[in-house]
């Protein structure tokens, strides 16, 4: 089975558990991801960007400091910059961040709920989900180009206007 096609529905089935979207930075090497996977409203996705709010978010430095899962709630007292706060007022009220490394290759993702904060048995499906999307993306050295093409493509796709960011 060609990777792109056992990648895709992975993500489709993330969309049905994380009905405010997440934000997936597979392979992070230095400070730059393999593929970024994001499915958040596009006006949340434009307030970030243009607040350069990377550099603040407590989810993102939990992510680069640590491996595991944390929740939102948990990193709010390390908001300083109120990017929690601000995400909140998009309608990304309710959240975890999950950490995992491999090597040189960390991979970090935060998901959001509107309504509650997502179960235990989201949780473990979330992270399970994502543990197969780092395997399945790891050796890409080992895999056809056309697939390393088709796998940005979907990344592009997924960040950019090509898909539709409800």
């Amino acid at each position: 089975m060609r990777t792109e096609l056992t990648i895709s529905p992975l993500l489709s089935a993330l969309d049905e558990i994380c009905p405010s979207g997440y934000a997936i930075a597979l392979h992070i090497r230095f400070t730059t991801p393999m593929f970024l996977f994001q499915t958040y409203k596009r006006d949340w996705i434009d307030t970030y960007t243009r607040k350069g709010m990377v550099m603040t978010d407590p989810t993102v430095r939990w992510g680069f400091e640590n491996t595991g899962t944390q929740t939102w709630d948990n990193l709010s007292d390390q908001d300083d910059a109120g990017v929690l706060r601000e995400a909140a007022a998009h309608g990304l009220k309710f959240g975890f961040v999950h950490a995992m490394e491999a090597g040189d290759s960390r991979t970090v993702a935060s998901y959001a709920r509107s309504d509650r904060n997502f179960s235990d048995a989201e949780t473990s499906a979330i992270t399970a989900i994502m543990t197969k999307l780092h395997e399945l993306t790891r050796d890409t050295d080992a895999l056809p180009a056309a697939e390393i093409a088709a796998l940005k493509t979907l990344s592009i796709t997924l960040t950019h206007a090509g898909r539709p960011i409800t």
